[in-house]
């Protein structure tokens, strides 16, 4: 009896063996495999950062940062010296954080409540609406100044209109070409940048949490402060965030709309440029405003990477 059960064994023995084995070479098929698509991505990696990155972003950075340390007698600090010392310097820079906060948290607070109203009041045409604003982000900047203009300026179709209509002696709107004109032209085109992300990090909530809010009394105001907000700030601050880095290095509407007295950072270093011809003052200046844009930028990763986490 146990000499017909032997080779059974034997059989059973070898079959796991040779499942072993395959199972080895399986794994070990794979592990080459696994290999060669790192050693194939590095060297896709090393492409692009040699003929791709490195001609048009690393070496224009390099250039821009030596060219900020270019002194009469070699390398040296005297740029950022100047910069800083300037009397005109904290104007400038007073003039962008104004700008900046008052433009880039108005579009965030219309972003907000565009999204918003268009996530939990749909209406007829809502979609066709966030169809448009998304689209509306692929238009330059400087075309809404202008459309601005032709509707709202002195010589606009709106002002032309309202003086007519009351028989004014000049027309009722001259307030573009100024600090209110380029608030509301960055508050119109970058509040859709916000409404993206915002739309984005609403369709992840739990409406369940909303409707139980709901039910045991909490009012419209209260569920979105106490309810929404809290579970929706991420995605809601990456979109601040991302509309504050655009609104800091806006030019376009600038110079579209901006004044002879209205100087931001990016209009002194365009100013330094192709004005004064001060190139290392320029470079000094883009690499003050290149700190702040990468600081901004730092964040939001930081912020899109907590939302990634907080969705899974």
């Amino acid at each position: 009896m146990s000499s017909l059960s032997a080779p059974d064994g034997h059989d059973a023995f070898g079959a796991a063996a040779a499942a072993d084995v395959k199972r080895a070479a399986t794994a070990a098929a794979h592990a080459a495999a696994k290999r060669r698509r790192e050693r194939a991505a590095q060297w896709h990696l090393l492409f692009l950062a040699v003929f791709i990155l490195g001609p048009l972003v690393v070496y224009p950075l390099v250039r821009l940062v030596l060219l900020s340390l270019t002194g009469a007698h070699g390398l040296s600090v005297h740029a950022y010296a100047a910069f800083f010392q300037n009397p005109d310097t904290s104007g400038v820079i007073g003039t962008t954080l104004w700008i900046l906060f008052a433009s880039a948290g108005l579009a965030s607070l219309l972003g907000v409540g565009l999204a918003a109203l268009l996530f939990f009041k749909p209406f007829p045409g809502a979609r066709l609406v966030t169809r448009f604003l998304e689209l509306f982000v692929a238009f330059p900047s400087f075309l809404v100044a202008f459309t601005l203009i032709f509707l709202y300026g002195s010589q606009g179709s709106v002002s032309i209109g309202l003086q007519r209509l009351f028989h004014l002696q000049a027309p009722p709107l001259d307030f573009l070409f100024g600090i209110g004109g380029v608030i509301l032209a960055e508050v119109v085109f970058y509040a859709p940048f916000v409404v993206r992300p915002a739309l984005a990090s609403f369709a992840t909530l739990d409406m369940r949490l909303i409707e139980a809010a709901r039910s045991l009394g909490a009012h419209g105001w209260m569920v979105a402060f106490r309810v929404i907000l809290p579970l929706a700030w991420p995605g809601i601050a990456a979109g601040t965030i991302l509309c504050f880095l655009l609104t800091l290095n806006e030019f376009g509407i600038l110079m579209v709309l901006g004044s002879a007295h209205l100087v931001t950072l990016p209009v002194a270093i365009y100013s330094s440029a192709t004005v004064d011809l001060d190139l290392p003052a320029a470079a000094a200046g883009a690499v003050v405003m290149l700190a702040m844009s990468l600081s901004l930028y730092a964040l939001y990763r930081t912020v899109s990477r907590r939302k990634a986490g907080g969705a899974k």
